[in-house]
């Protein structure tokens, strides 16, 4: 098996138990044996598991944010591609096997604690922040406005995450609306 499909059969594994698991439960034995790669190959690519969970975070947003980003593009108006990633929220929160975010779910997992994972959280949140400040430009609204619809998008994942529930992506798309007057 070469290094490639070793990384990425890892990385498959990594991401179907440490989100539907949590990382603290998951051990590089369960990636082992749900990937295929050995463990003395597992560490060879990973020598932690904080860099597993490092490089699954990364892989997972840069996925997620391509998704977004097409989606919302289908829409033309400036103002529906703001309102447009509620609904692609409202999409991913209705999604089989929906957990929450998974960066939210590892920063309270593991953000105390490793500076990795912390730094990938951040990195994530600022360019799904950076993202929305975009589309706000974009649409010709005040960019005071990026603050509130990151927060009340950031509110519904966690909310979504909790409840099992795609409505708060409906609730928060919403308070968008009228936000965005």
């Amino acid at each position: 098996m070469d290094t490639t499909t070793a990384r990425e059969q890892a990385l498959d594994a990594a991401e179907r138990l440490f989100y539907g698991r949590g990382v603290q439960s998951v051990g590089m034995d369960d990636i082992r044996g749900a990937s295929g790669v050995s463990l003395k190959r597992l560490y060879q690519l990973y020598p932690a598991k904080e860099q597993l969970v490092e490089a699954y975070l990364e892989r997972r947003d840069t996925r997620w944010r391509t998704r977004l980003a097409e989606s919302v593009a289908r829409h033309e108006d400036p103002r529906e591609r703001i309102l447009a990633v509620f609904d692609w929220l409202r999409e991913w929160f209705g999604e089989p096997g929906f957990r929450g975010c998974a960066w939210i779910n590892a920063y309270g997992e593991l953000g105390a604690t490793s500076e990795r994972v912390a730094r990938q959280v951040r990195a994530h949140k600022g360019a799904f922040r950076e993202y929305l400040a975009g589309l706000v430009a974009d649409a010709g609204l005040p960019a005071a406005l990026t603050g509130p619809l990151f927060l009340l998008a950031e509110g519904a994942m966690a909310t979504a995450g909790i409840t099992g529930s795609a409505e708060p992506a409906a609730q928060a798309r919403e308070a968008a609306r009228l936000l965005l007057g």
